[in-house]
């Protein structure tokens, strides 16, 4: 035993002097620019006097909240978020191909250490007389029972690090699969938030519609009593008919979008559609934030999950190169055993009974047909595809984050326009209506400014509905304060009660 303590101890210190070859990964770094559009820090939006009209402005370098979507002060997007994230199944299996991640460089880890295995046998057997040189009619030889045990030792040296940068792949891996839970979180409590705006607006598109088809229903009564008393001519009547056919037509597009949307946000829910008992949210029970985070770009690469998980991905590509060169190198390993053996159970640990052996062996490959450098190669040019595929992530990040600047900015103008046009477009129906009944313009006057009212009251809904879904895509290309929050449960961690030996 004292001969393997030694050899356990050698082995672990030519491995702690041994190198790593391969190149050693460093985090790229952050783009050099400081802000995401060309005038620099954006500015404040405009402000418009009706619901969802706030003006907003950027907070340059200000964190994100952890629960981005509290924000718009609502109780049942709260509910709707926290209810997708319990039920979700894509949550459960990011978790648990994380776990699995986790559990495979633990696995690979084992590698580092000396492998020891025991074992113990009893052997029942009678010898022939003619192997030991007599004649086969000699008697005497009786069956005997033999007994042994042994402990063996082999460890395989790191000498090059390749297993150390296996260890170094797989963790960046585990690496890959939290910013991919990361990633998951995000996506559905944004999914999630822009579906039940979504949800809310289209209510307002048909509450809209309905009061417009009431208005015109009205307006239709009141020309066919004008019809029966001689005051307008038939035509006008039927021209009112064909333009309240024609609103009606609109609503059950609207209610078919808002059928369709309840199965996604059902789905988002973890809820099968017939499941749906009616939980809405209505854009006038949203409040619109008036200072938005805007995370400085040095801060945008740490904070978006499809940034880390590409750069996870570079990680791994980078320690497998380490691995294949190391592949290339002599492989060096150590093996030991000590066994007893006894023709009793009795006296299988007595003096004299003891075998032991120690070995070490180099190997190397010589010619494989250029297996290993091809590998290798291989291995490098992963390596540089990762790199560019981080680059490409980087750039898409940036564009979201100004896009979604941009469309702040164009969402509080529009709205101030839409609203403009809807007030003149209501006014425009009061007094073409006056005018027609005065004689002085034709119905076709009043048709028109009724249809331009309807287009632009449906607009005015659309452009409030678009003040929330942009600021919670502001909130997404930021990253969504994940890490402000613990996404994790005990389903992406180890067991704790493996069954196997380990002082980890």
């Amino acid at each position: 035993m004292a001969r393997l303590r030694l050899l356990s101890v050698t082995a672990s210190m030519l491995v702690l002097h041994g190198c790593m070859v391969g190149p050693d990964f460093a985090a790229p770094p952050s783009p050099a620019v400081t802000g995401y559009l060309p005038e620099g820090a954006p500015a404040a939006t405009t402000a418009s006097d009706v619901h969802a009209g706030t003006a907003q402005k950027f907070s340059p370098g200000r964190d994100l909240p952890g629960e981005w979507w509290r924000v718009f002060r609502n109780k049942q997007i709260d509910a709707f978020v926290q209810e997708a994230i319990r039920n979700h199944p894509d949550i459960a299996s990011a978790q648990a191909a994380l776990r699995a991640a986790r559990e495979n460089v633990l696995a690979e880890e084992g590698a580092l250490f000396p492998q020891v295995s025991a074992g113990g046998s009893s052997t029942r057997q009678q010898s022939a007389p003619a192997t030991s040189g007599l004649p086969s009619s000699t008697s005497g030889y009786n069956p005997y029972t033999l007994y042994n045990s042994q402990v063996s030792v082999s460890y395989a040296l790191d000498v090059w690090g390749g297993t150390r940068r296996q260890v170094e792949s797989l963790q960046a891996q585990a690496d890959y699969q939290q910013y991919q839970l990361e990633a998951t979180y995000l996506s559905l409590t944004a999914n999630v938030v822009t579906a039940a705006i979504t949800d809310a607006s289209l209510r307002a598109q048909i509450d809209a519609t309905n009061d417009i088809i009431k208005s015109e229903q009205e307006q239709l009564t009141l020309i066919q009593k004008q019809f029966e008393l001689g005051a307008v001519a038939q035509s006008d009547v039927l021209s009112q008919q064909s333009n309240l056919a024609q609103t009606q037509a609109t609503l059950p597009p609207l209610q078919k979008q808002l059928a369709q949307q309840r199965n996604q946000l059902m789905a988002y829910l973890g809820r099968l559609p017939s499941e749906d008992r009616g939980e809405h949210v209505t854009l006038a029970s949203l409040t619109l934030p008036k200072d938005l985070p805007v995370s400085v770009p040095s801060a945008l690469v740490r904070q978006r999950p499809d940034i880390g998980a590409s750069e996870a991905s570079l990680h791994k590509a980078t320690a497998n190169v380490g691995v294949n060169v190391a592949n290339m190198l002599p492989q060096v390993s150590l093996s030991g055993s000590y066994a007893r053996n006894s023709l009793t159970a009795g006296s299988l640990f007595s003096p004299g009974n003891a075998a032991w052996s120690a070995a070490a062996s180099v190997s190397q490959t010589v010619l494989d047909g250029g297996t290993l450098f091809h590998t290798k190669e291989a291995a490098i040019a992963s390596q540089e595809q990762a790199w560019s595929n981080y680059k490409s992530t980087v750039l898409t990040a940036f564009k979201d984050v100004a896009d979604a600047l941009r469309a702040i900015q164009a969402d509080a103008q529009t709205l101030k326009a839409q609203l403009a046009y809807e007030q003149a477009a209501q006014n425009s129906v009061k007094i073409s209506r006056t005018q027609y009944l005065a004689g002085a313009v034709t119905y076709p006057s009043v048709l028109t400014s009724e249809q331009n009212y309807q287009q632009a009251v449906i607009a005015r809904v659309k452009a409030q509905a678009s003040r929330y879904t942009s600021t919670a895509s502001l909130f997404q290309a930021l990253g969504g304060g994940w890490w402000n929050r613990v996404d994790q449960t005990a389903q992406a961690f180890p067991r704790t009660d493996a069954g196997y030996f380990s002082d980890r």
